[in-house]
């Protein structure tokens, strides 16, 4: 599995509750570009569309060596992601009704065996003072870790 790109602010911005894998369509040109780490996901969100989900707003550079196809080429058009239907169905139950402020959030692009992967998360989003917590308590862990390696 090779890791091709990653979203390090969602984990900032947000508190993952649950993750799941997913594939990407793309074209043939999209595909070589995104396995040159030409993604960014800086952004961008997961939304349920009809019997699926789609990727919004990520970022794939187009392809240098693609030719014709890059005149009508849009970086950030929405994707279909390839996700079974009883996982839709517990991700539809978990974004419903009580649980409102909750977000699909992307987290990384990979590859594994040969197939290109997203993996999202559930996302909660923190606060400011939150995010100021959670950087106050690493602080915290890292100051006694060097206390103790230091004896």
């Amino acid at each position: 599995m090779k890791l091709i790109s990653q979203n390090r602010r969602a984990k900032h911005d947000y508190e993952i509750l649950s993750k799941w894998e997913a594939g990407i369509i793309l074209t043939g040109a999209e595909v070589k570009s995104a396995k040159l780490g030409h993604v960014n996901l800086k952004g961008s969100y997961v939304v349920p569309h009809k019997n699926g989900l789609l990727l919004i707003n990520c970022h794939i550079s187009p392809y240098q060596k693609a030719g014709h196809s890059q005149k009508t080429y849009n970086p950030v058009r929405n994707r279909k992601l390839l996700i079974h239907q009883a996982e839709l169905k517990k991700i539809a139950g978990r974004l419903g009704g009580q649980n409102s402020g909750l977000t699909l959030v992307p987290l990384s692009v990979y590859n594994k065996k040969g197939f290109l992967k997203i993996e999202f998360g559930l996302g909660k989003g923190r606060k400011k003072y939150d995010k100021r917590q959670l950087i106050k308590k690493r602080e915290a862990k890292r100051r006694i870790s060097r206390a103790i390696k230091g004896k």
